[in-house]
């Protein structure tokens, strides 16, 4: 999945980009592809600078990228850091399921000493 894991800084960044729904549904637009910001704006109530601050956000957690070809700034989806957060959440959920295990012997162990 992802290159390398990421430092509490960068979930936080994530994170907080994840909590809003209008940018997760911006997220799963670009999940069908590159899309411009005018095209990002069109299913929202909102104006293009609000829209932009949302994609300033999305591109400091580094969940998007917007590129430059001419006159046109497509927005791209960078799979790799949604790869490292579900790695992240992996390796929290393996360690809860661990120590769920170990719970659970240890409570075997209660019950066929009384």
């Amino acid at each position: 999945m992802s290159s390398h894991p990421l430092s509490p800084d960068e979930l936080d960044l994530v994170f907080t980009a994840l909590a809003n729904s209008t940018r997760r549904a911006i997220l799963s637009t670009l999940a069908d592809g590159d899309a411009s910001v005018s095209e990002l704006a069109e299913p929202f109530d909102m104006s293009l600078p609000a829209i932009s601050r949302h994609i300033k956000v999305l591109e400091r957690a580094g969940l998007i990228t917007q590129g430059q070809r001419a006159q046109y700034r497509p927005c791209t989806l960078n799979p790799d850091i949604l790869g490292a957060v579900q790695d992240w959440a992996k390796d929290c959920r393996d360690t809860w399921h661990a120590s769920f295990d170990r719970l659970d012997s240890y409570l075997d162990q209660l019950q066929n000493h009384e």
